[in-house]
């Protein structure tokens, strides 16, 4: 079969190079219509209950978290000039289109009694902006008896003041909301220079567009440097600078083909697909390093450029058709994790693995078969040079020191054993930015004066038309307040309670002392003072607390960015709380909210992402066991590659790196790739044994002397080409850029030393009579050499 493919591809050199050429344009072309993603990650499957409850919750209250929060810490906010700038910056951020409403102190309103018409009135604290010093002191004489608002807009003890700005939720999830965050952001930032103010940014709809951006600049950033590393790499390889031009356009193109089918897929940009470039670049170039090392070292032995090249697509084609199908498995094995966004990545993946690999079976024996032949310096490596000293001390150990090898490993596993034991599956809503990413330290600015930003949100049920109105319910519902002020993760909570607090204040003409629950007789007669429901969309006070038959209510409170450990305890110890004060014969209680959906969200995926990589393992030994025949070969060749993710599953327990959707991504990359090096060993060594007669250590020697160059040229193309994701601002990402090399490194290592020994140890158990055979038989290779060269004749001469 491959003897027919090489005679495709080079008898058809012209036409082939048309058709690719073609098809990269219309896939460049549909990849002009590919879109960032403005929608947060879902998690969970549309058919999860926490995410039924949770837009059943959104669909009958409004998002929970569309709201832009901004923090000063300025003690003289009340003096004139502080204050009526705080007023104009209030003012100007509402006058944006998308802007639903600002609240700020400049702008909270209060009610007062009306008894000639037996209604509130709800007026603004400052209807214009003050003139004077005096008017200034009398705003904030009003806003400090205004009770509901404290340590809901001001933090009076830290002076610190906050501005809420709820977005329009038609912009909310488009990309009309980068233009205005970022326009909300150059008036802050504006503010905060011509005031010498620090100001601080945070809430769910800035975080989103500040990380799209992020990833939308590092996505260009990490393409830029995969391609120079890599160029680099290679031209210190193979001194060739038309090589590395080559191999860096192939690898391209296969970049522009991704795009291409993100778009006819209808997939966009989302945290995970912005790895894919880089990633297929590095693959691109591992599969180019096989090929080439292969070229060259034909091309080294008997100087014939066709017979090179002719055994090059024979002997390579099928290993890196095995190598890219178990790296391809691995990606796809995410498609059975339900969640739309790892499913799409998984299947991009999948498709443009091998999609490189067509590439570059096809382009480089073309291309090279237009070129001259190699120049000594291009293949001088095979006989001197760092890596040749290398691999002879490496022979010497797995042929004589092969117990050292042993000792050595089942230390390292111990070792392992002890950091795996620390290990913890934890996560936060706010996790993969960098601590030190100013993302991050207003985040902690908010959560250290007021409890965080996170939305948390609870439901209660009555059962009842205005069940929600009953004195009965409105205590318990202090009671739940009561409860959640117990934990130092929650904000100041917001209820219908604390608008009827608020009402009996001001029904008695706003003495803060009044700030409390009113009696069943007060709140009868208070009701009447209230404006009817149907007009409560217009009153921000009263508005989303509660459904249009006053049967359902909200409590609703901000977290901080908590661990989702913590979240589960904090959910479970609520639950008995919530059950001993609502009855459940009674009330239905229901917990939701962004960071309950990322908690069940995190387990989800975690619990599925480590099925998928046990698939993807079972998938790769199916496809070795049906390449090479043998169960006993592949159970030996996965050792070497589960030992390294063994090790670094133990540097992440040593580390502190906790297991989470961005974690358990490596082990599925390391896997599918690492997987390469057994592949093409055993390739070879199937192949050695043919050339040397069944001979086991002499085809293990050669095998290893054969593959080793490729093996050591691919790892350092590996480890720095995923080392640049250390760069990343995204702390899932960034540890992407540290353990993959690591646990590439040590595959490396295993499968130079480890399983050449174990191949030589366990002899005759392990190669078995159905290994030895294959379809390649070495006495073909000059009759496909002149039939090749006939090829390249004819092809020339027309």
């Amino acid at each position: 079969m491959w003897t027919k493919f090489t005679r495709l591809i080079l008898r058809n050199r012209a036409f082939n190079l048309v058709v690719i050429g073609l098809i990269t344009i219309f896939m460049g072309w549909q990849g002009t219509k590919t879109k960032m993603s403005y929608e947060m990650a879902r998690m969970l499957p549309d058919t999860d209950s926490t995410i039924i409850v949770y837009e059943k919750f959104l669909k009958e209250f409004g998002q929970d978290g569309s709201v832009i929060f901004v923090g000063i810490q300025d003690s003289l906010l009340f003096q004139l000039n502080r204050f009526n700038a705080w007023y104009d910056l209030t003012c100007q951020l509402r006058n944006l289109e998308g802007i639903e409403g600002v609240l700020s102190v400049t702008n909270i309103f209060y009610l007062k009694r009306n008894d000639s018409i037996k209604k509130f009135d709800f007026l603004s604290i400052a209807p214009e902006k003050p003139q004077t010093q005096a008017e200034v002191d009398s705003i904030k004489k009003q806003i400090d008896q205004l009770a509901f608002y404290d340590e809901f807009l001001f933090n009076d003890e830290n002076k610190v003041s906050i501005m809420m700005i709820t977005l329009d939720k038609d912009v909310l999830n488009t990309k009309n909301r980068i233009g205005l965050i970022y326009e909300i952001k150059d008036i802050l930032d504006a503010y905060s220079e011509t005031k010498n103010i620090k100001v601080h940014i945070s809430g769910m709809p800035y975080i989103r567009t500040m990380t799209t951006k992020k990833i939308q600049d590092e996505l260009i950033l990490f393409v830029c440097f995969s391609v120079f590393v890599a160029a680099l790499i290679l031209y210190a390889f193979f001194r060739s600078k038309k090589t590395v031009l080559f191999i860096i356009t192939i690898v391209l193109l296969s970049v522009i083909f991704m795009f291409g089918t993100m778009a006819l897929l209808g997939y966009q940009i989302t945290i995970y697909t912005a790895v894919l470039p880089p990633l297929l670049i590095i693959i691109g170039v591992e599969n180019s390093i096989f090929l080439l090392n292969k070229y060259y070292s034909e091309f080294h032995s008997h100087q014939n450029k066709i017979k090179a090249l002719s055994r090059m697509i024979r002997h390579i084609g099928l290993a890196n058709l095995l190598t890219n199908a178990t790296t391809a498995a691995g990606f796809a094995a995410f498609t059975i994790t339900k969640n739309q966004t790892l499913v799409e990545f998984g299947i991009l993946a999948s498709i443009n693995i091998l999609a490189v690999y067509l590439f570059s079976l096809f382009l480089i024996p073309i291309i090279f078969s237009y070129l001259k032949s190699p120049k000594t310096s291009q293949y001088q490596y095979f006989e001197k040079g760092w890596i040749h000293n290398l691999l002879n001390k490496i022979i010497r150990v797995v042929s004589n020191r092969r117990n050292a090898v042993y000792v050595l490993t089942v230390i390292v596993l111990l070792i392992g054993g002890f950091g795996v034991a620390k290990l913890r599956t934890t996560g936060r809503m706010v996790d993969d930015i960098s601590h030190k990413d100013r993302l991050y330290k207003d985040l902690v600015f908010f959560e250290k004066n007021f409890n965080g930003v996170m939305p948390f949100e609870i439901v209660i049920d009555t059962h009842k038309k205005k069940g929600i109105l009953r004195t009965t319910t409105i205590s318990k519902i202090q009671q739940l307040q009561d409860s959640l002020a117990e934990y130092t993760q929650f904000s100041k909570p917001l209820s219908i309670v604390e608008v009827l607090k608020f009402s009996k204040q001001a029904f008695y003409q706003g003495n803060k002392k009044y700030y409390t629950l009113p009696s069943h007789q007060e709140l009868q007669f208070m009701l009447s003072y209230l404006p009817d429901i149907q007009e409560k969309s217009n009153i921000p006070i009263v508005n989303s607390f509660f459904d249009s038959e006053m049967q359902r209510t909200r409590v609703s409170v901000q977290m901080a960015n908590v661990t989702t450990p913590e979240i589960d305890s904090i959910q479970k110890s609520l639950q008995p709380k919530i059950k001993h004060i609502f009855p459940s014969e009674e009330y239905d209680v229901t917990l939701t909210g962004s960071s309950l959906v990322f908690l069940e969200g995190t387990n989800y995926m975690v619990k599925n992402l480590l099925s998928s990589l046990l698939l993807a393992l079972v998938i790769i030994a199916i496809l070795m066991l049906i390449t090479f025949s043998s169960f006993k070969m592949v159970l030996i060749a996965l050792i070497p590659n589960l030992i390294p993710q063994l090790l670094t599953a133990a540097l992440m327990g040593y580390a502190g790196i906790s297991i989470k959707p961005s974690t358990i991504l490596i082990f599925s990359i390391a896997l599918g790739i690492s997987v390469d090096n057994t592949i093409h060993f055993l390739s070879h060594y199937r192949l050695q044994l043919k050339y040397h007669n069944g001979n086991i250590k002499d085809s293990v020697i050669a095998a290893l002397r054969e593959t080793g160059y490729s093996m050591i040229y691919s790892a350092i193309v590996l480890f720095f080409g995923f080392g640049i994701f250390m760069l990343s601002s995204f702390g899932g990402i960034e540890t992407i850029g540290y353990l993959v090399p690591f646990t590439l490194f040590i595959a490396m290592l295993s499968n130079l030393f480890l399983f050449p020994a174990l191949l030589l140890s366990l002899d005759k158990w392990v190669t078995t009579k159905r290994f030895k055979e294959t379809t390649v038989d070495v006495n073909i290779d000059d009759e496909d050499a002149i039939e090749a060269e006939k090829i390249i004749s004819e092809t020339i001469q027309k």
